[in-house]
This record gives structure tokens, sequence and C-alpha cells, in this order.
């Protein structure tokens, strides 16, 4: 796991690109803490900053070179079946000087260009230059797991792991104002747009040749798992044993390293699983949690200490009060690049600081909400999809009866009265919209008026108009929307943020493309979701788990607005002239 920055012009490069990219290196070296490098010739720059997991020699430092130093590669991700291909390279007589997967995905780029990546399991984003050629491949994972960020500007290319690495080259930043609304509309702004109007994330399952002699750049969907290519047709028994024969495969690959490695175990059912599948991996798991001292609604770790227990691993559990959380906030908001609003954040910044005191490496249950339907916005856009007289009553008087509860998620009947009143006016919308305003942190008007921007959706995230006829359609929204523009990203800046490498079991390209051919009903049926989910582990894990009400934990952000934030608050942020004077 690491950071990657990179340059490349059909025509000469600036002569103070040195420094600059030293500056953009710099800026990357919390991702990659072991060793930063780059490579400079007349036309490309290609840098690297490492955290060594596989391999960690200095024989597998980057940039990486081919014996005849014709092609270079800087990667950032791991590659799990790295192994498995290496011997079929090995027997077409590549010969390996190191053990690394970043050796093996050159010589696999070498062998069979661009169409190599499909044969790639694991998350990744690399840049492929072949010097001879004058060629480059840019690359990003089918999810987004792992980010890649770039802008055009005249002749050159400029691309990286994190936008902070490219700010240096950028002489002119223009804030995009459509994607400010975005940022108000859903926490975070979603792939393939940046807060910067010269800067795009490049998507997911995408990669991009460069050619230097003719300018030429083109962009490719390389992987599609939506819709499905083959649907299911076995029984739900036999979509038991396939999920698990595929989790624990998936599970046992992601385990491959040459550091310690660990498993994030909240108490819930998707850590609970990855954790209980590498239990029987390893010797004495190391697995880690956080809970909340101030907020017992919150705390899970009963539920994680049960599970601990169970699969006997070496549980270690960080006790968070809400003054440790206050501590971190700045630190945590600082190290993104682009305004992120989700609140976990600062729970998954301290999670992985102190996880990376005793591992290098941890595996959580990252995706599994969104494969399998795990959010109570699930259930709701299912219910509301059903047609009958309760949706008619709701829809009706649900508002009215809510207005009369206060409305928050901080306890379990404010919760439900926020609910109701959210359930109610969704149920007036079309399915789209329906979905749009649930996936989403304020409404239209409201995030209107902040920017006076109207919301559109744009090219990038079109898919959100596509007619939907069956509940994987949602399914494939919270995939290309939530996961890789919030969840996903989260994981990877508070992590890496820490020099923390977290690996996703659940997002095993074969598992994932097994699950979206099946059914919805497999998923959700009535009042449950994760159906095919629970039903294959329901005999592995304590019950508890299986029985309990899914929430999230929100920071306690009104006390800090109303408490300690409240002056820097009014000085910095709600400061007329301040604001009047940018």
């Amino acid at each position: 796991m690491c950071g990657i920055v990179g340059i490349i012009n059909h025509n000469s490069l600036e002569v103070n690109v040195e420094q600059t990219v030293q500056k953009a290196l710099t800026s990357l070296s919390k991702r990659g803490p072991d060793f930063q490098d780059f490579y400079l010739d007349e036309k490309v720059v290609l840098g690297h900053a490492r955290l060594a997991v596989i391999d960690t020699s200095e024989s597998a430092n980057q940039p990486f070179w081919d014996a005849s130093k014709r092609y270079c590669i800087v990667f950032n991700g791991e590659i799990f079946n790295y192994q498995s291909l290496r011997e079929i390279l090995s027997s077409k007589g590549y010969s390996f000087k190191t053990h690394s997967d970043t050796e093996t995905l050159l010589y696999l780029l070498i062998d069979e260009g661009a169409s190599a990546i499909s044969k790639l399991n694991g998350f990744f984003s690399f840049c492929f230059y072949d010097k001879l050629e004058q060629k480059i491949i840019l690359a990003r994972d089918r999810f987004g797991i792992k980010p890649l960020v770039y802008s055009k500007i005249g002749d050159a290319v400029i691309f990286a792991s994190e936008i902070k690495a490219i700010l240096p080259f950028v002489n002119k930043k223009e804030i995009d104002r459509q994607s400010l609304q975005y940022f108000f509309k859903f926490n975070y702004i979603p792939s393939p747009y940046t807060i910067f109007e010269n800067i795009q994330k490049l998507e997911a399952a995408h990669y991009i040749t460069l050619s230097l002699n003719e300018g030429e750049m083109n962009k490719v969907n390389y992987y599609n798992y939506y819709p499905s290519k083959k649907l299911y047709t076995s029984d739900y028994e036999t979509a038991k044993k396939e999920v698990y024969q595929l989790l624990e495969d998936a599970t046992q690959k992601r385990m491959i390293a040459d550091v310690p490695i660990g498993s994030f175990l909240s108490g819930g059912i998707d850590s609970s699983i990855v954790s209980k599948i590498a239990a029987k991996h390893t010797q004495h798991l190391n697995t880690f949690s956080i809970g909340f001292k101030d907020e017992p609604y919150f705390d899970e770790t009963h539920f994680a200490n049960l599970v601990a227990k169970k699969i006997n691993s070496n549980h270690t559990v960080f006790s968070l009060s809400n003054d440790d959380l206050y501590e971190h906030y700045e630190d945590a908001l600082n190290y993104f690049d682009e305004p992120f609003a989700d609140s976990s954040a600062l729970n998954m910044f301290i999670l992985s600081k102190e996880t990376k005191q005793r591992v290098t490496v941890a595996l959580s249950g990252d995706g599994a909400d969104e494969l399998f339907s795990g959010y109570n916005k699930h259930q709701a856009l299912w219910l509301a999809d059903q047609n009958g007289a309760k949706n008619k009553l709701v829809k009706t008087f649900g508002s009215s009866i809510a207005s009369f509860f206060p409305k928050s998620r901080n306890g379990k009947w404010s919760n439900k009265a926020r609910q109701l009143d959210k359930f109610s006016k969704g149920l007036k919308l079309s399915k789209n919209k329906r979905y749009v305003q649930w996936a989403s942190f304020m409404n239209d008007e409201v995030s209107e008026q902040l920017t006076m921007n109207k919301f559109i959706i744009r090219e990038g995230i079109s898919y959100l108009n596509k007619p939907i006829s069956d509940f994987n359609d949602y399914l494939h929204f919270d995939f290309e929307l939530v996961l890789q523009g919030d969840m996903l990203r989260k994981v990877d800046a508070m992590s890496m943020a820490h020099g923390l490498e977290v690996r996703t079991p659940f997002l095993d390209y074969r598992l994932v493309d097994l699950v979206f051919s099946m059914p919805s009903k497999f998923k959700i049926n009535g009042n449950e979701r994760k159906r095919i989910l629970k039903d294959t582990f329901i005999d592995e894990l304590p019950n508890e788990i299986f029985n309990r009400g899914k929430h999230g934990f929100e920071v306690p952000l009104l006390k800090w607005f109303l408490g300690p934030m409240k002056q820097t608050l009014d000085k910095e942020v709600f400061n007329r002239e301040l604001i009047l004077s940018q």
C-alpha cells in the first residue's frame, strides 16, 4: 500500500519539476512512510512513496524497472493472486529478482498489455510506462478501493493517489460549484468529480492509455458487474455454500503479507464473519474495536467481545470518550483534501491510529452492506416498493405524527420519529428521486440555497437516472455512489493517514459477481436484510449479533458546535466579513 504521483507530457517537462515532485511525494509520506523516490526523464516523472507489506526488502522499492530498463511501474495496492500469475509468467520464461506482487504486475503488463488488468484480483492504482514505445497505462481497481486522481493541464497529464499531491503542479484552482452542491447533498463528492474543476477521480474499473508521441489519451471501462452477465439459477442452499466458499477464499488470499496482520471487529455481522474466517487460518488472530464511554447507545464492545471469545482472538478495545474524539477531529479533517463530512471518519481515524501500533494490515467488513442489502435505507426502499394500505396511511399521516416527537439518531424513539418522517416524505417521490433523497444528507431545497446552484445529475452519475425495475438496481446505485464515494474513500484516507493497509474480502470481484447475479429475495425479504449472509454463518457466530438492530455512530457534533467549537466557528466559518473578502 503506497502513494503514487506522476507527470506525463508529450512535449517536454518544466525545468523546475524535480523540486515540485519532491514536494508532492512529501505530501504522500504518510501513505508510504518506508521509502520515497522518483524517476525523471524528458517527458515523464514517476514518483512513489512506499509502505512495505509484501517483500519488504529494498529490491522491491519503486519506481520498479524490468531487467532491460525499458518498462517501469509505480503501483499502489496489492494483487492477491500474484503467486499464481507469477507461476504462469515463470513458465513463459520470465525470471524474477524479488518476491513482490509489484514485479509480477510489471511483467504481466509487459506480457499482455492492458488486457492483463482483468486478470488481477486485488485493489490497485498504478502507472505503467513503456519507455521505448512512449506509452502509458493508468489504471484503477474494479470498485475504487484505491484512489487515483488526475488533471489535464495543457499538454501535461498529472496523476496522484491524492489531490494534495497534484496541487503543487496546479497554478489555478477553481472550485467546481456542482461538486460543492454534491457535497452538501451527500456529505461527500461522488466519482468522477472533485471539489476542483480541473481535477477528476478516475472512475473505478477504468484505465487510461496515453501515447506520448501522438499526444493521444483514451479512457476505457474494463469491467462491469451489473447487470450480471449470468443470472443465478441454482437453489438457495447451493447459493449459501458458494457464498461461504468464495468468502473464505477471498479472506485467506487477503492474509498474505510479510508484516503483522489483524482484523477490525466491531461486533457487527460483517467484521465478525471476516474475523471468524481469518481466525481459522492463523494462530491467535489480533482483533481491534473501539468503544464509546460517553455514548452507551452506540457502544458495541459487548458484541465484539462475544465474537472475540467465540473465535478465540487476541482482542483489543480502544475505549474513547467524547474528549478523545474532539482531540483528533482537526487531524482527521486536515488529512482530507476536499470536503468530506461523514463524521464516522473520525472513528476510523482513531481506530487506524491505534491499530497501526500493533499491526500493519487489517481486514475489514466493508462492502457487505452494499452487496447484501444491510442498511436501514434498504429495508425502507423495499417497504416503499410494496403497494398496500400501510404505505398509504404513512404517506398521508406519517410526517404529521412524527412532528410531535424529537427527531435525531441519538436515541431509540427519537430515531424512529426521524425515520417515520423521512419514510413518509419519501413515499411521495418517484423511485429514483426517493433513492437519491434517502442516500442524501439534506434535501434539494436546502442544498440549493446553500450553494445557489440547482441539483442536477451529471454525466458521471447518470446511472441514478436508470429506470428501477428490480431491488438489485438500488444495490448497484449504492456500489457506484455510496461505496465508492463515501465508505471506501473514508477507509482509505483515514487508514493511510497512519500507514495502515485495510483489506476488504467482501469486495473480491468473484464474490461480487456471484451475489449480483442472485435474485434480490436472497438478500432482502420483508424485514430481513442480509438474508443469505446471515443464514450462511448463523451457526458459526453468537446469536446476539444476528438479532440486534443496526445503527451507526453519530459524533456528538451538536454538543461541540454549542460548546468548545463555537468560538472557532463564529470566527472562521460564520464570519460574514471573512467570507465576502475571499
